[in-house]
């Protein structure tokens, strides 16, 4: 599975594909159908690094920010203070929506549990923003 989030964690953009397939064209063809306005900062991580997939990413409006490698001199930011948030957003993807833990047997099972879960995930964060509490505060709606 293969996902776009906010930066308060509501997803933008979700494909389930197969393992073989190449991440750096799944996130563009995520890029083309994603709606939003502006431009778009993604950040992924050291598979993403290459200057041909940094060119198509732009040509969509979205700019591609990896982890720097040592021997990498780059204008790449530093990415280790919002790492924290990133790994948040995984485990909430696998531990509290239970993507890991489905118990699915056909794809279209897999595709509707996934959907009904992040639909779910999305209104929470949508319910916080409006009651004014932090958006990723999923305690009282967990059981």
């Amino acid at each position: 599975m293969h996902a776009l989030f906010g930066l308060d964690g509501t997803p933008r953009a979700l494909a389930l594909t197969s393992p073989k397939a190449s991440e750096r064209d799944v996130c563009l063809t995520m890029l083309k159908r994603v709606k939003r306005q502006g431009h778009l900062t993604v950040i992924g991580d050291k598979g993403y690094a290459g200057q041909e997939f940094e060119t198509r990413a732009s040509e969509l409006d979205a700019t591609i920010v990896w982890p720097r490698r040592k021997n990498e001199a780059s204008q790449q930011p530093h990415l280790a203070p919002i790492r924290q948030r990133i790994e948040s957003i995984s485990q909430t993807c696998k531990d509290i929506l239970t993507l890991e833990r489905h118990g699915t047997r056909t794809l279209h099972s897999l595709r509707t549990r996934i959907n009904r879960r992040f639909l779910a995930h999305t209104a929470t964060i949508n319910l916080n923003h409006r009651l004014g509490r932090p958006p990723r505060t999923l305690i009282d709606y967990t059981a």
